[in-house]
């Protein structure tokens, strides 16, 4: 369910959120659905407890879970996370987009390469 890439610059709290924000996101985790435990979800991924704690902190600061005291965490899903969700992936698209730009990329190989893309990924995922 989650993995941890080493050689991802971002500190490992901030994987871990993003891959429960992705999987929430796309359905994997149901509305209300518990979360791992702290200590589970820490052992299973060799990490410190206090990463995953700070993940998850992080995801209920975001509002895509929710603490009930004594019971645990859980998925707290609802449409207006998806819009946070690209909201946040625009912002990051944007920045990418200004930095081609000040590199001398063109606005037609920014497309092309964008659609490009596009397509090999629908392709691999059986869309068109």
């Amino acid at each position: 369910m989650i993995i941890i890439d080493y050689k991802d610059a971002r500190p490992i709290y901030e994987q871990v959120a993003d891959r429960f924000q992705k999987l929430i996101l796309t359905g994997v985790l149901e509305p209300n659905e518990k979360m791992p435990s702290v200590r589970s979800l820490a052992v299973e991924l060799s990490i410190n407890p206090n990463t995953i704690q700070r993940a998850y902190a992080e995801l209920e600061r975001k509002g895509f879970i929710y603490t009930v005291k004594g019971r645990g965490n859980f998925v707290a899903y609802d449409e207006s996370l998806l819009a946070y969700r690209k909201e946040e992936m625009f912002n990051r698209l944007d920045a990418t987009i200004r930095e081609a730009l000040e590199n001398g990329i063109g606005r037609e190989e920014l497309a092309e390469h964008l659609t490009d893309e596009a397509k090999k990924i629908l392709a691999a995922q059986g869309g068109t």
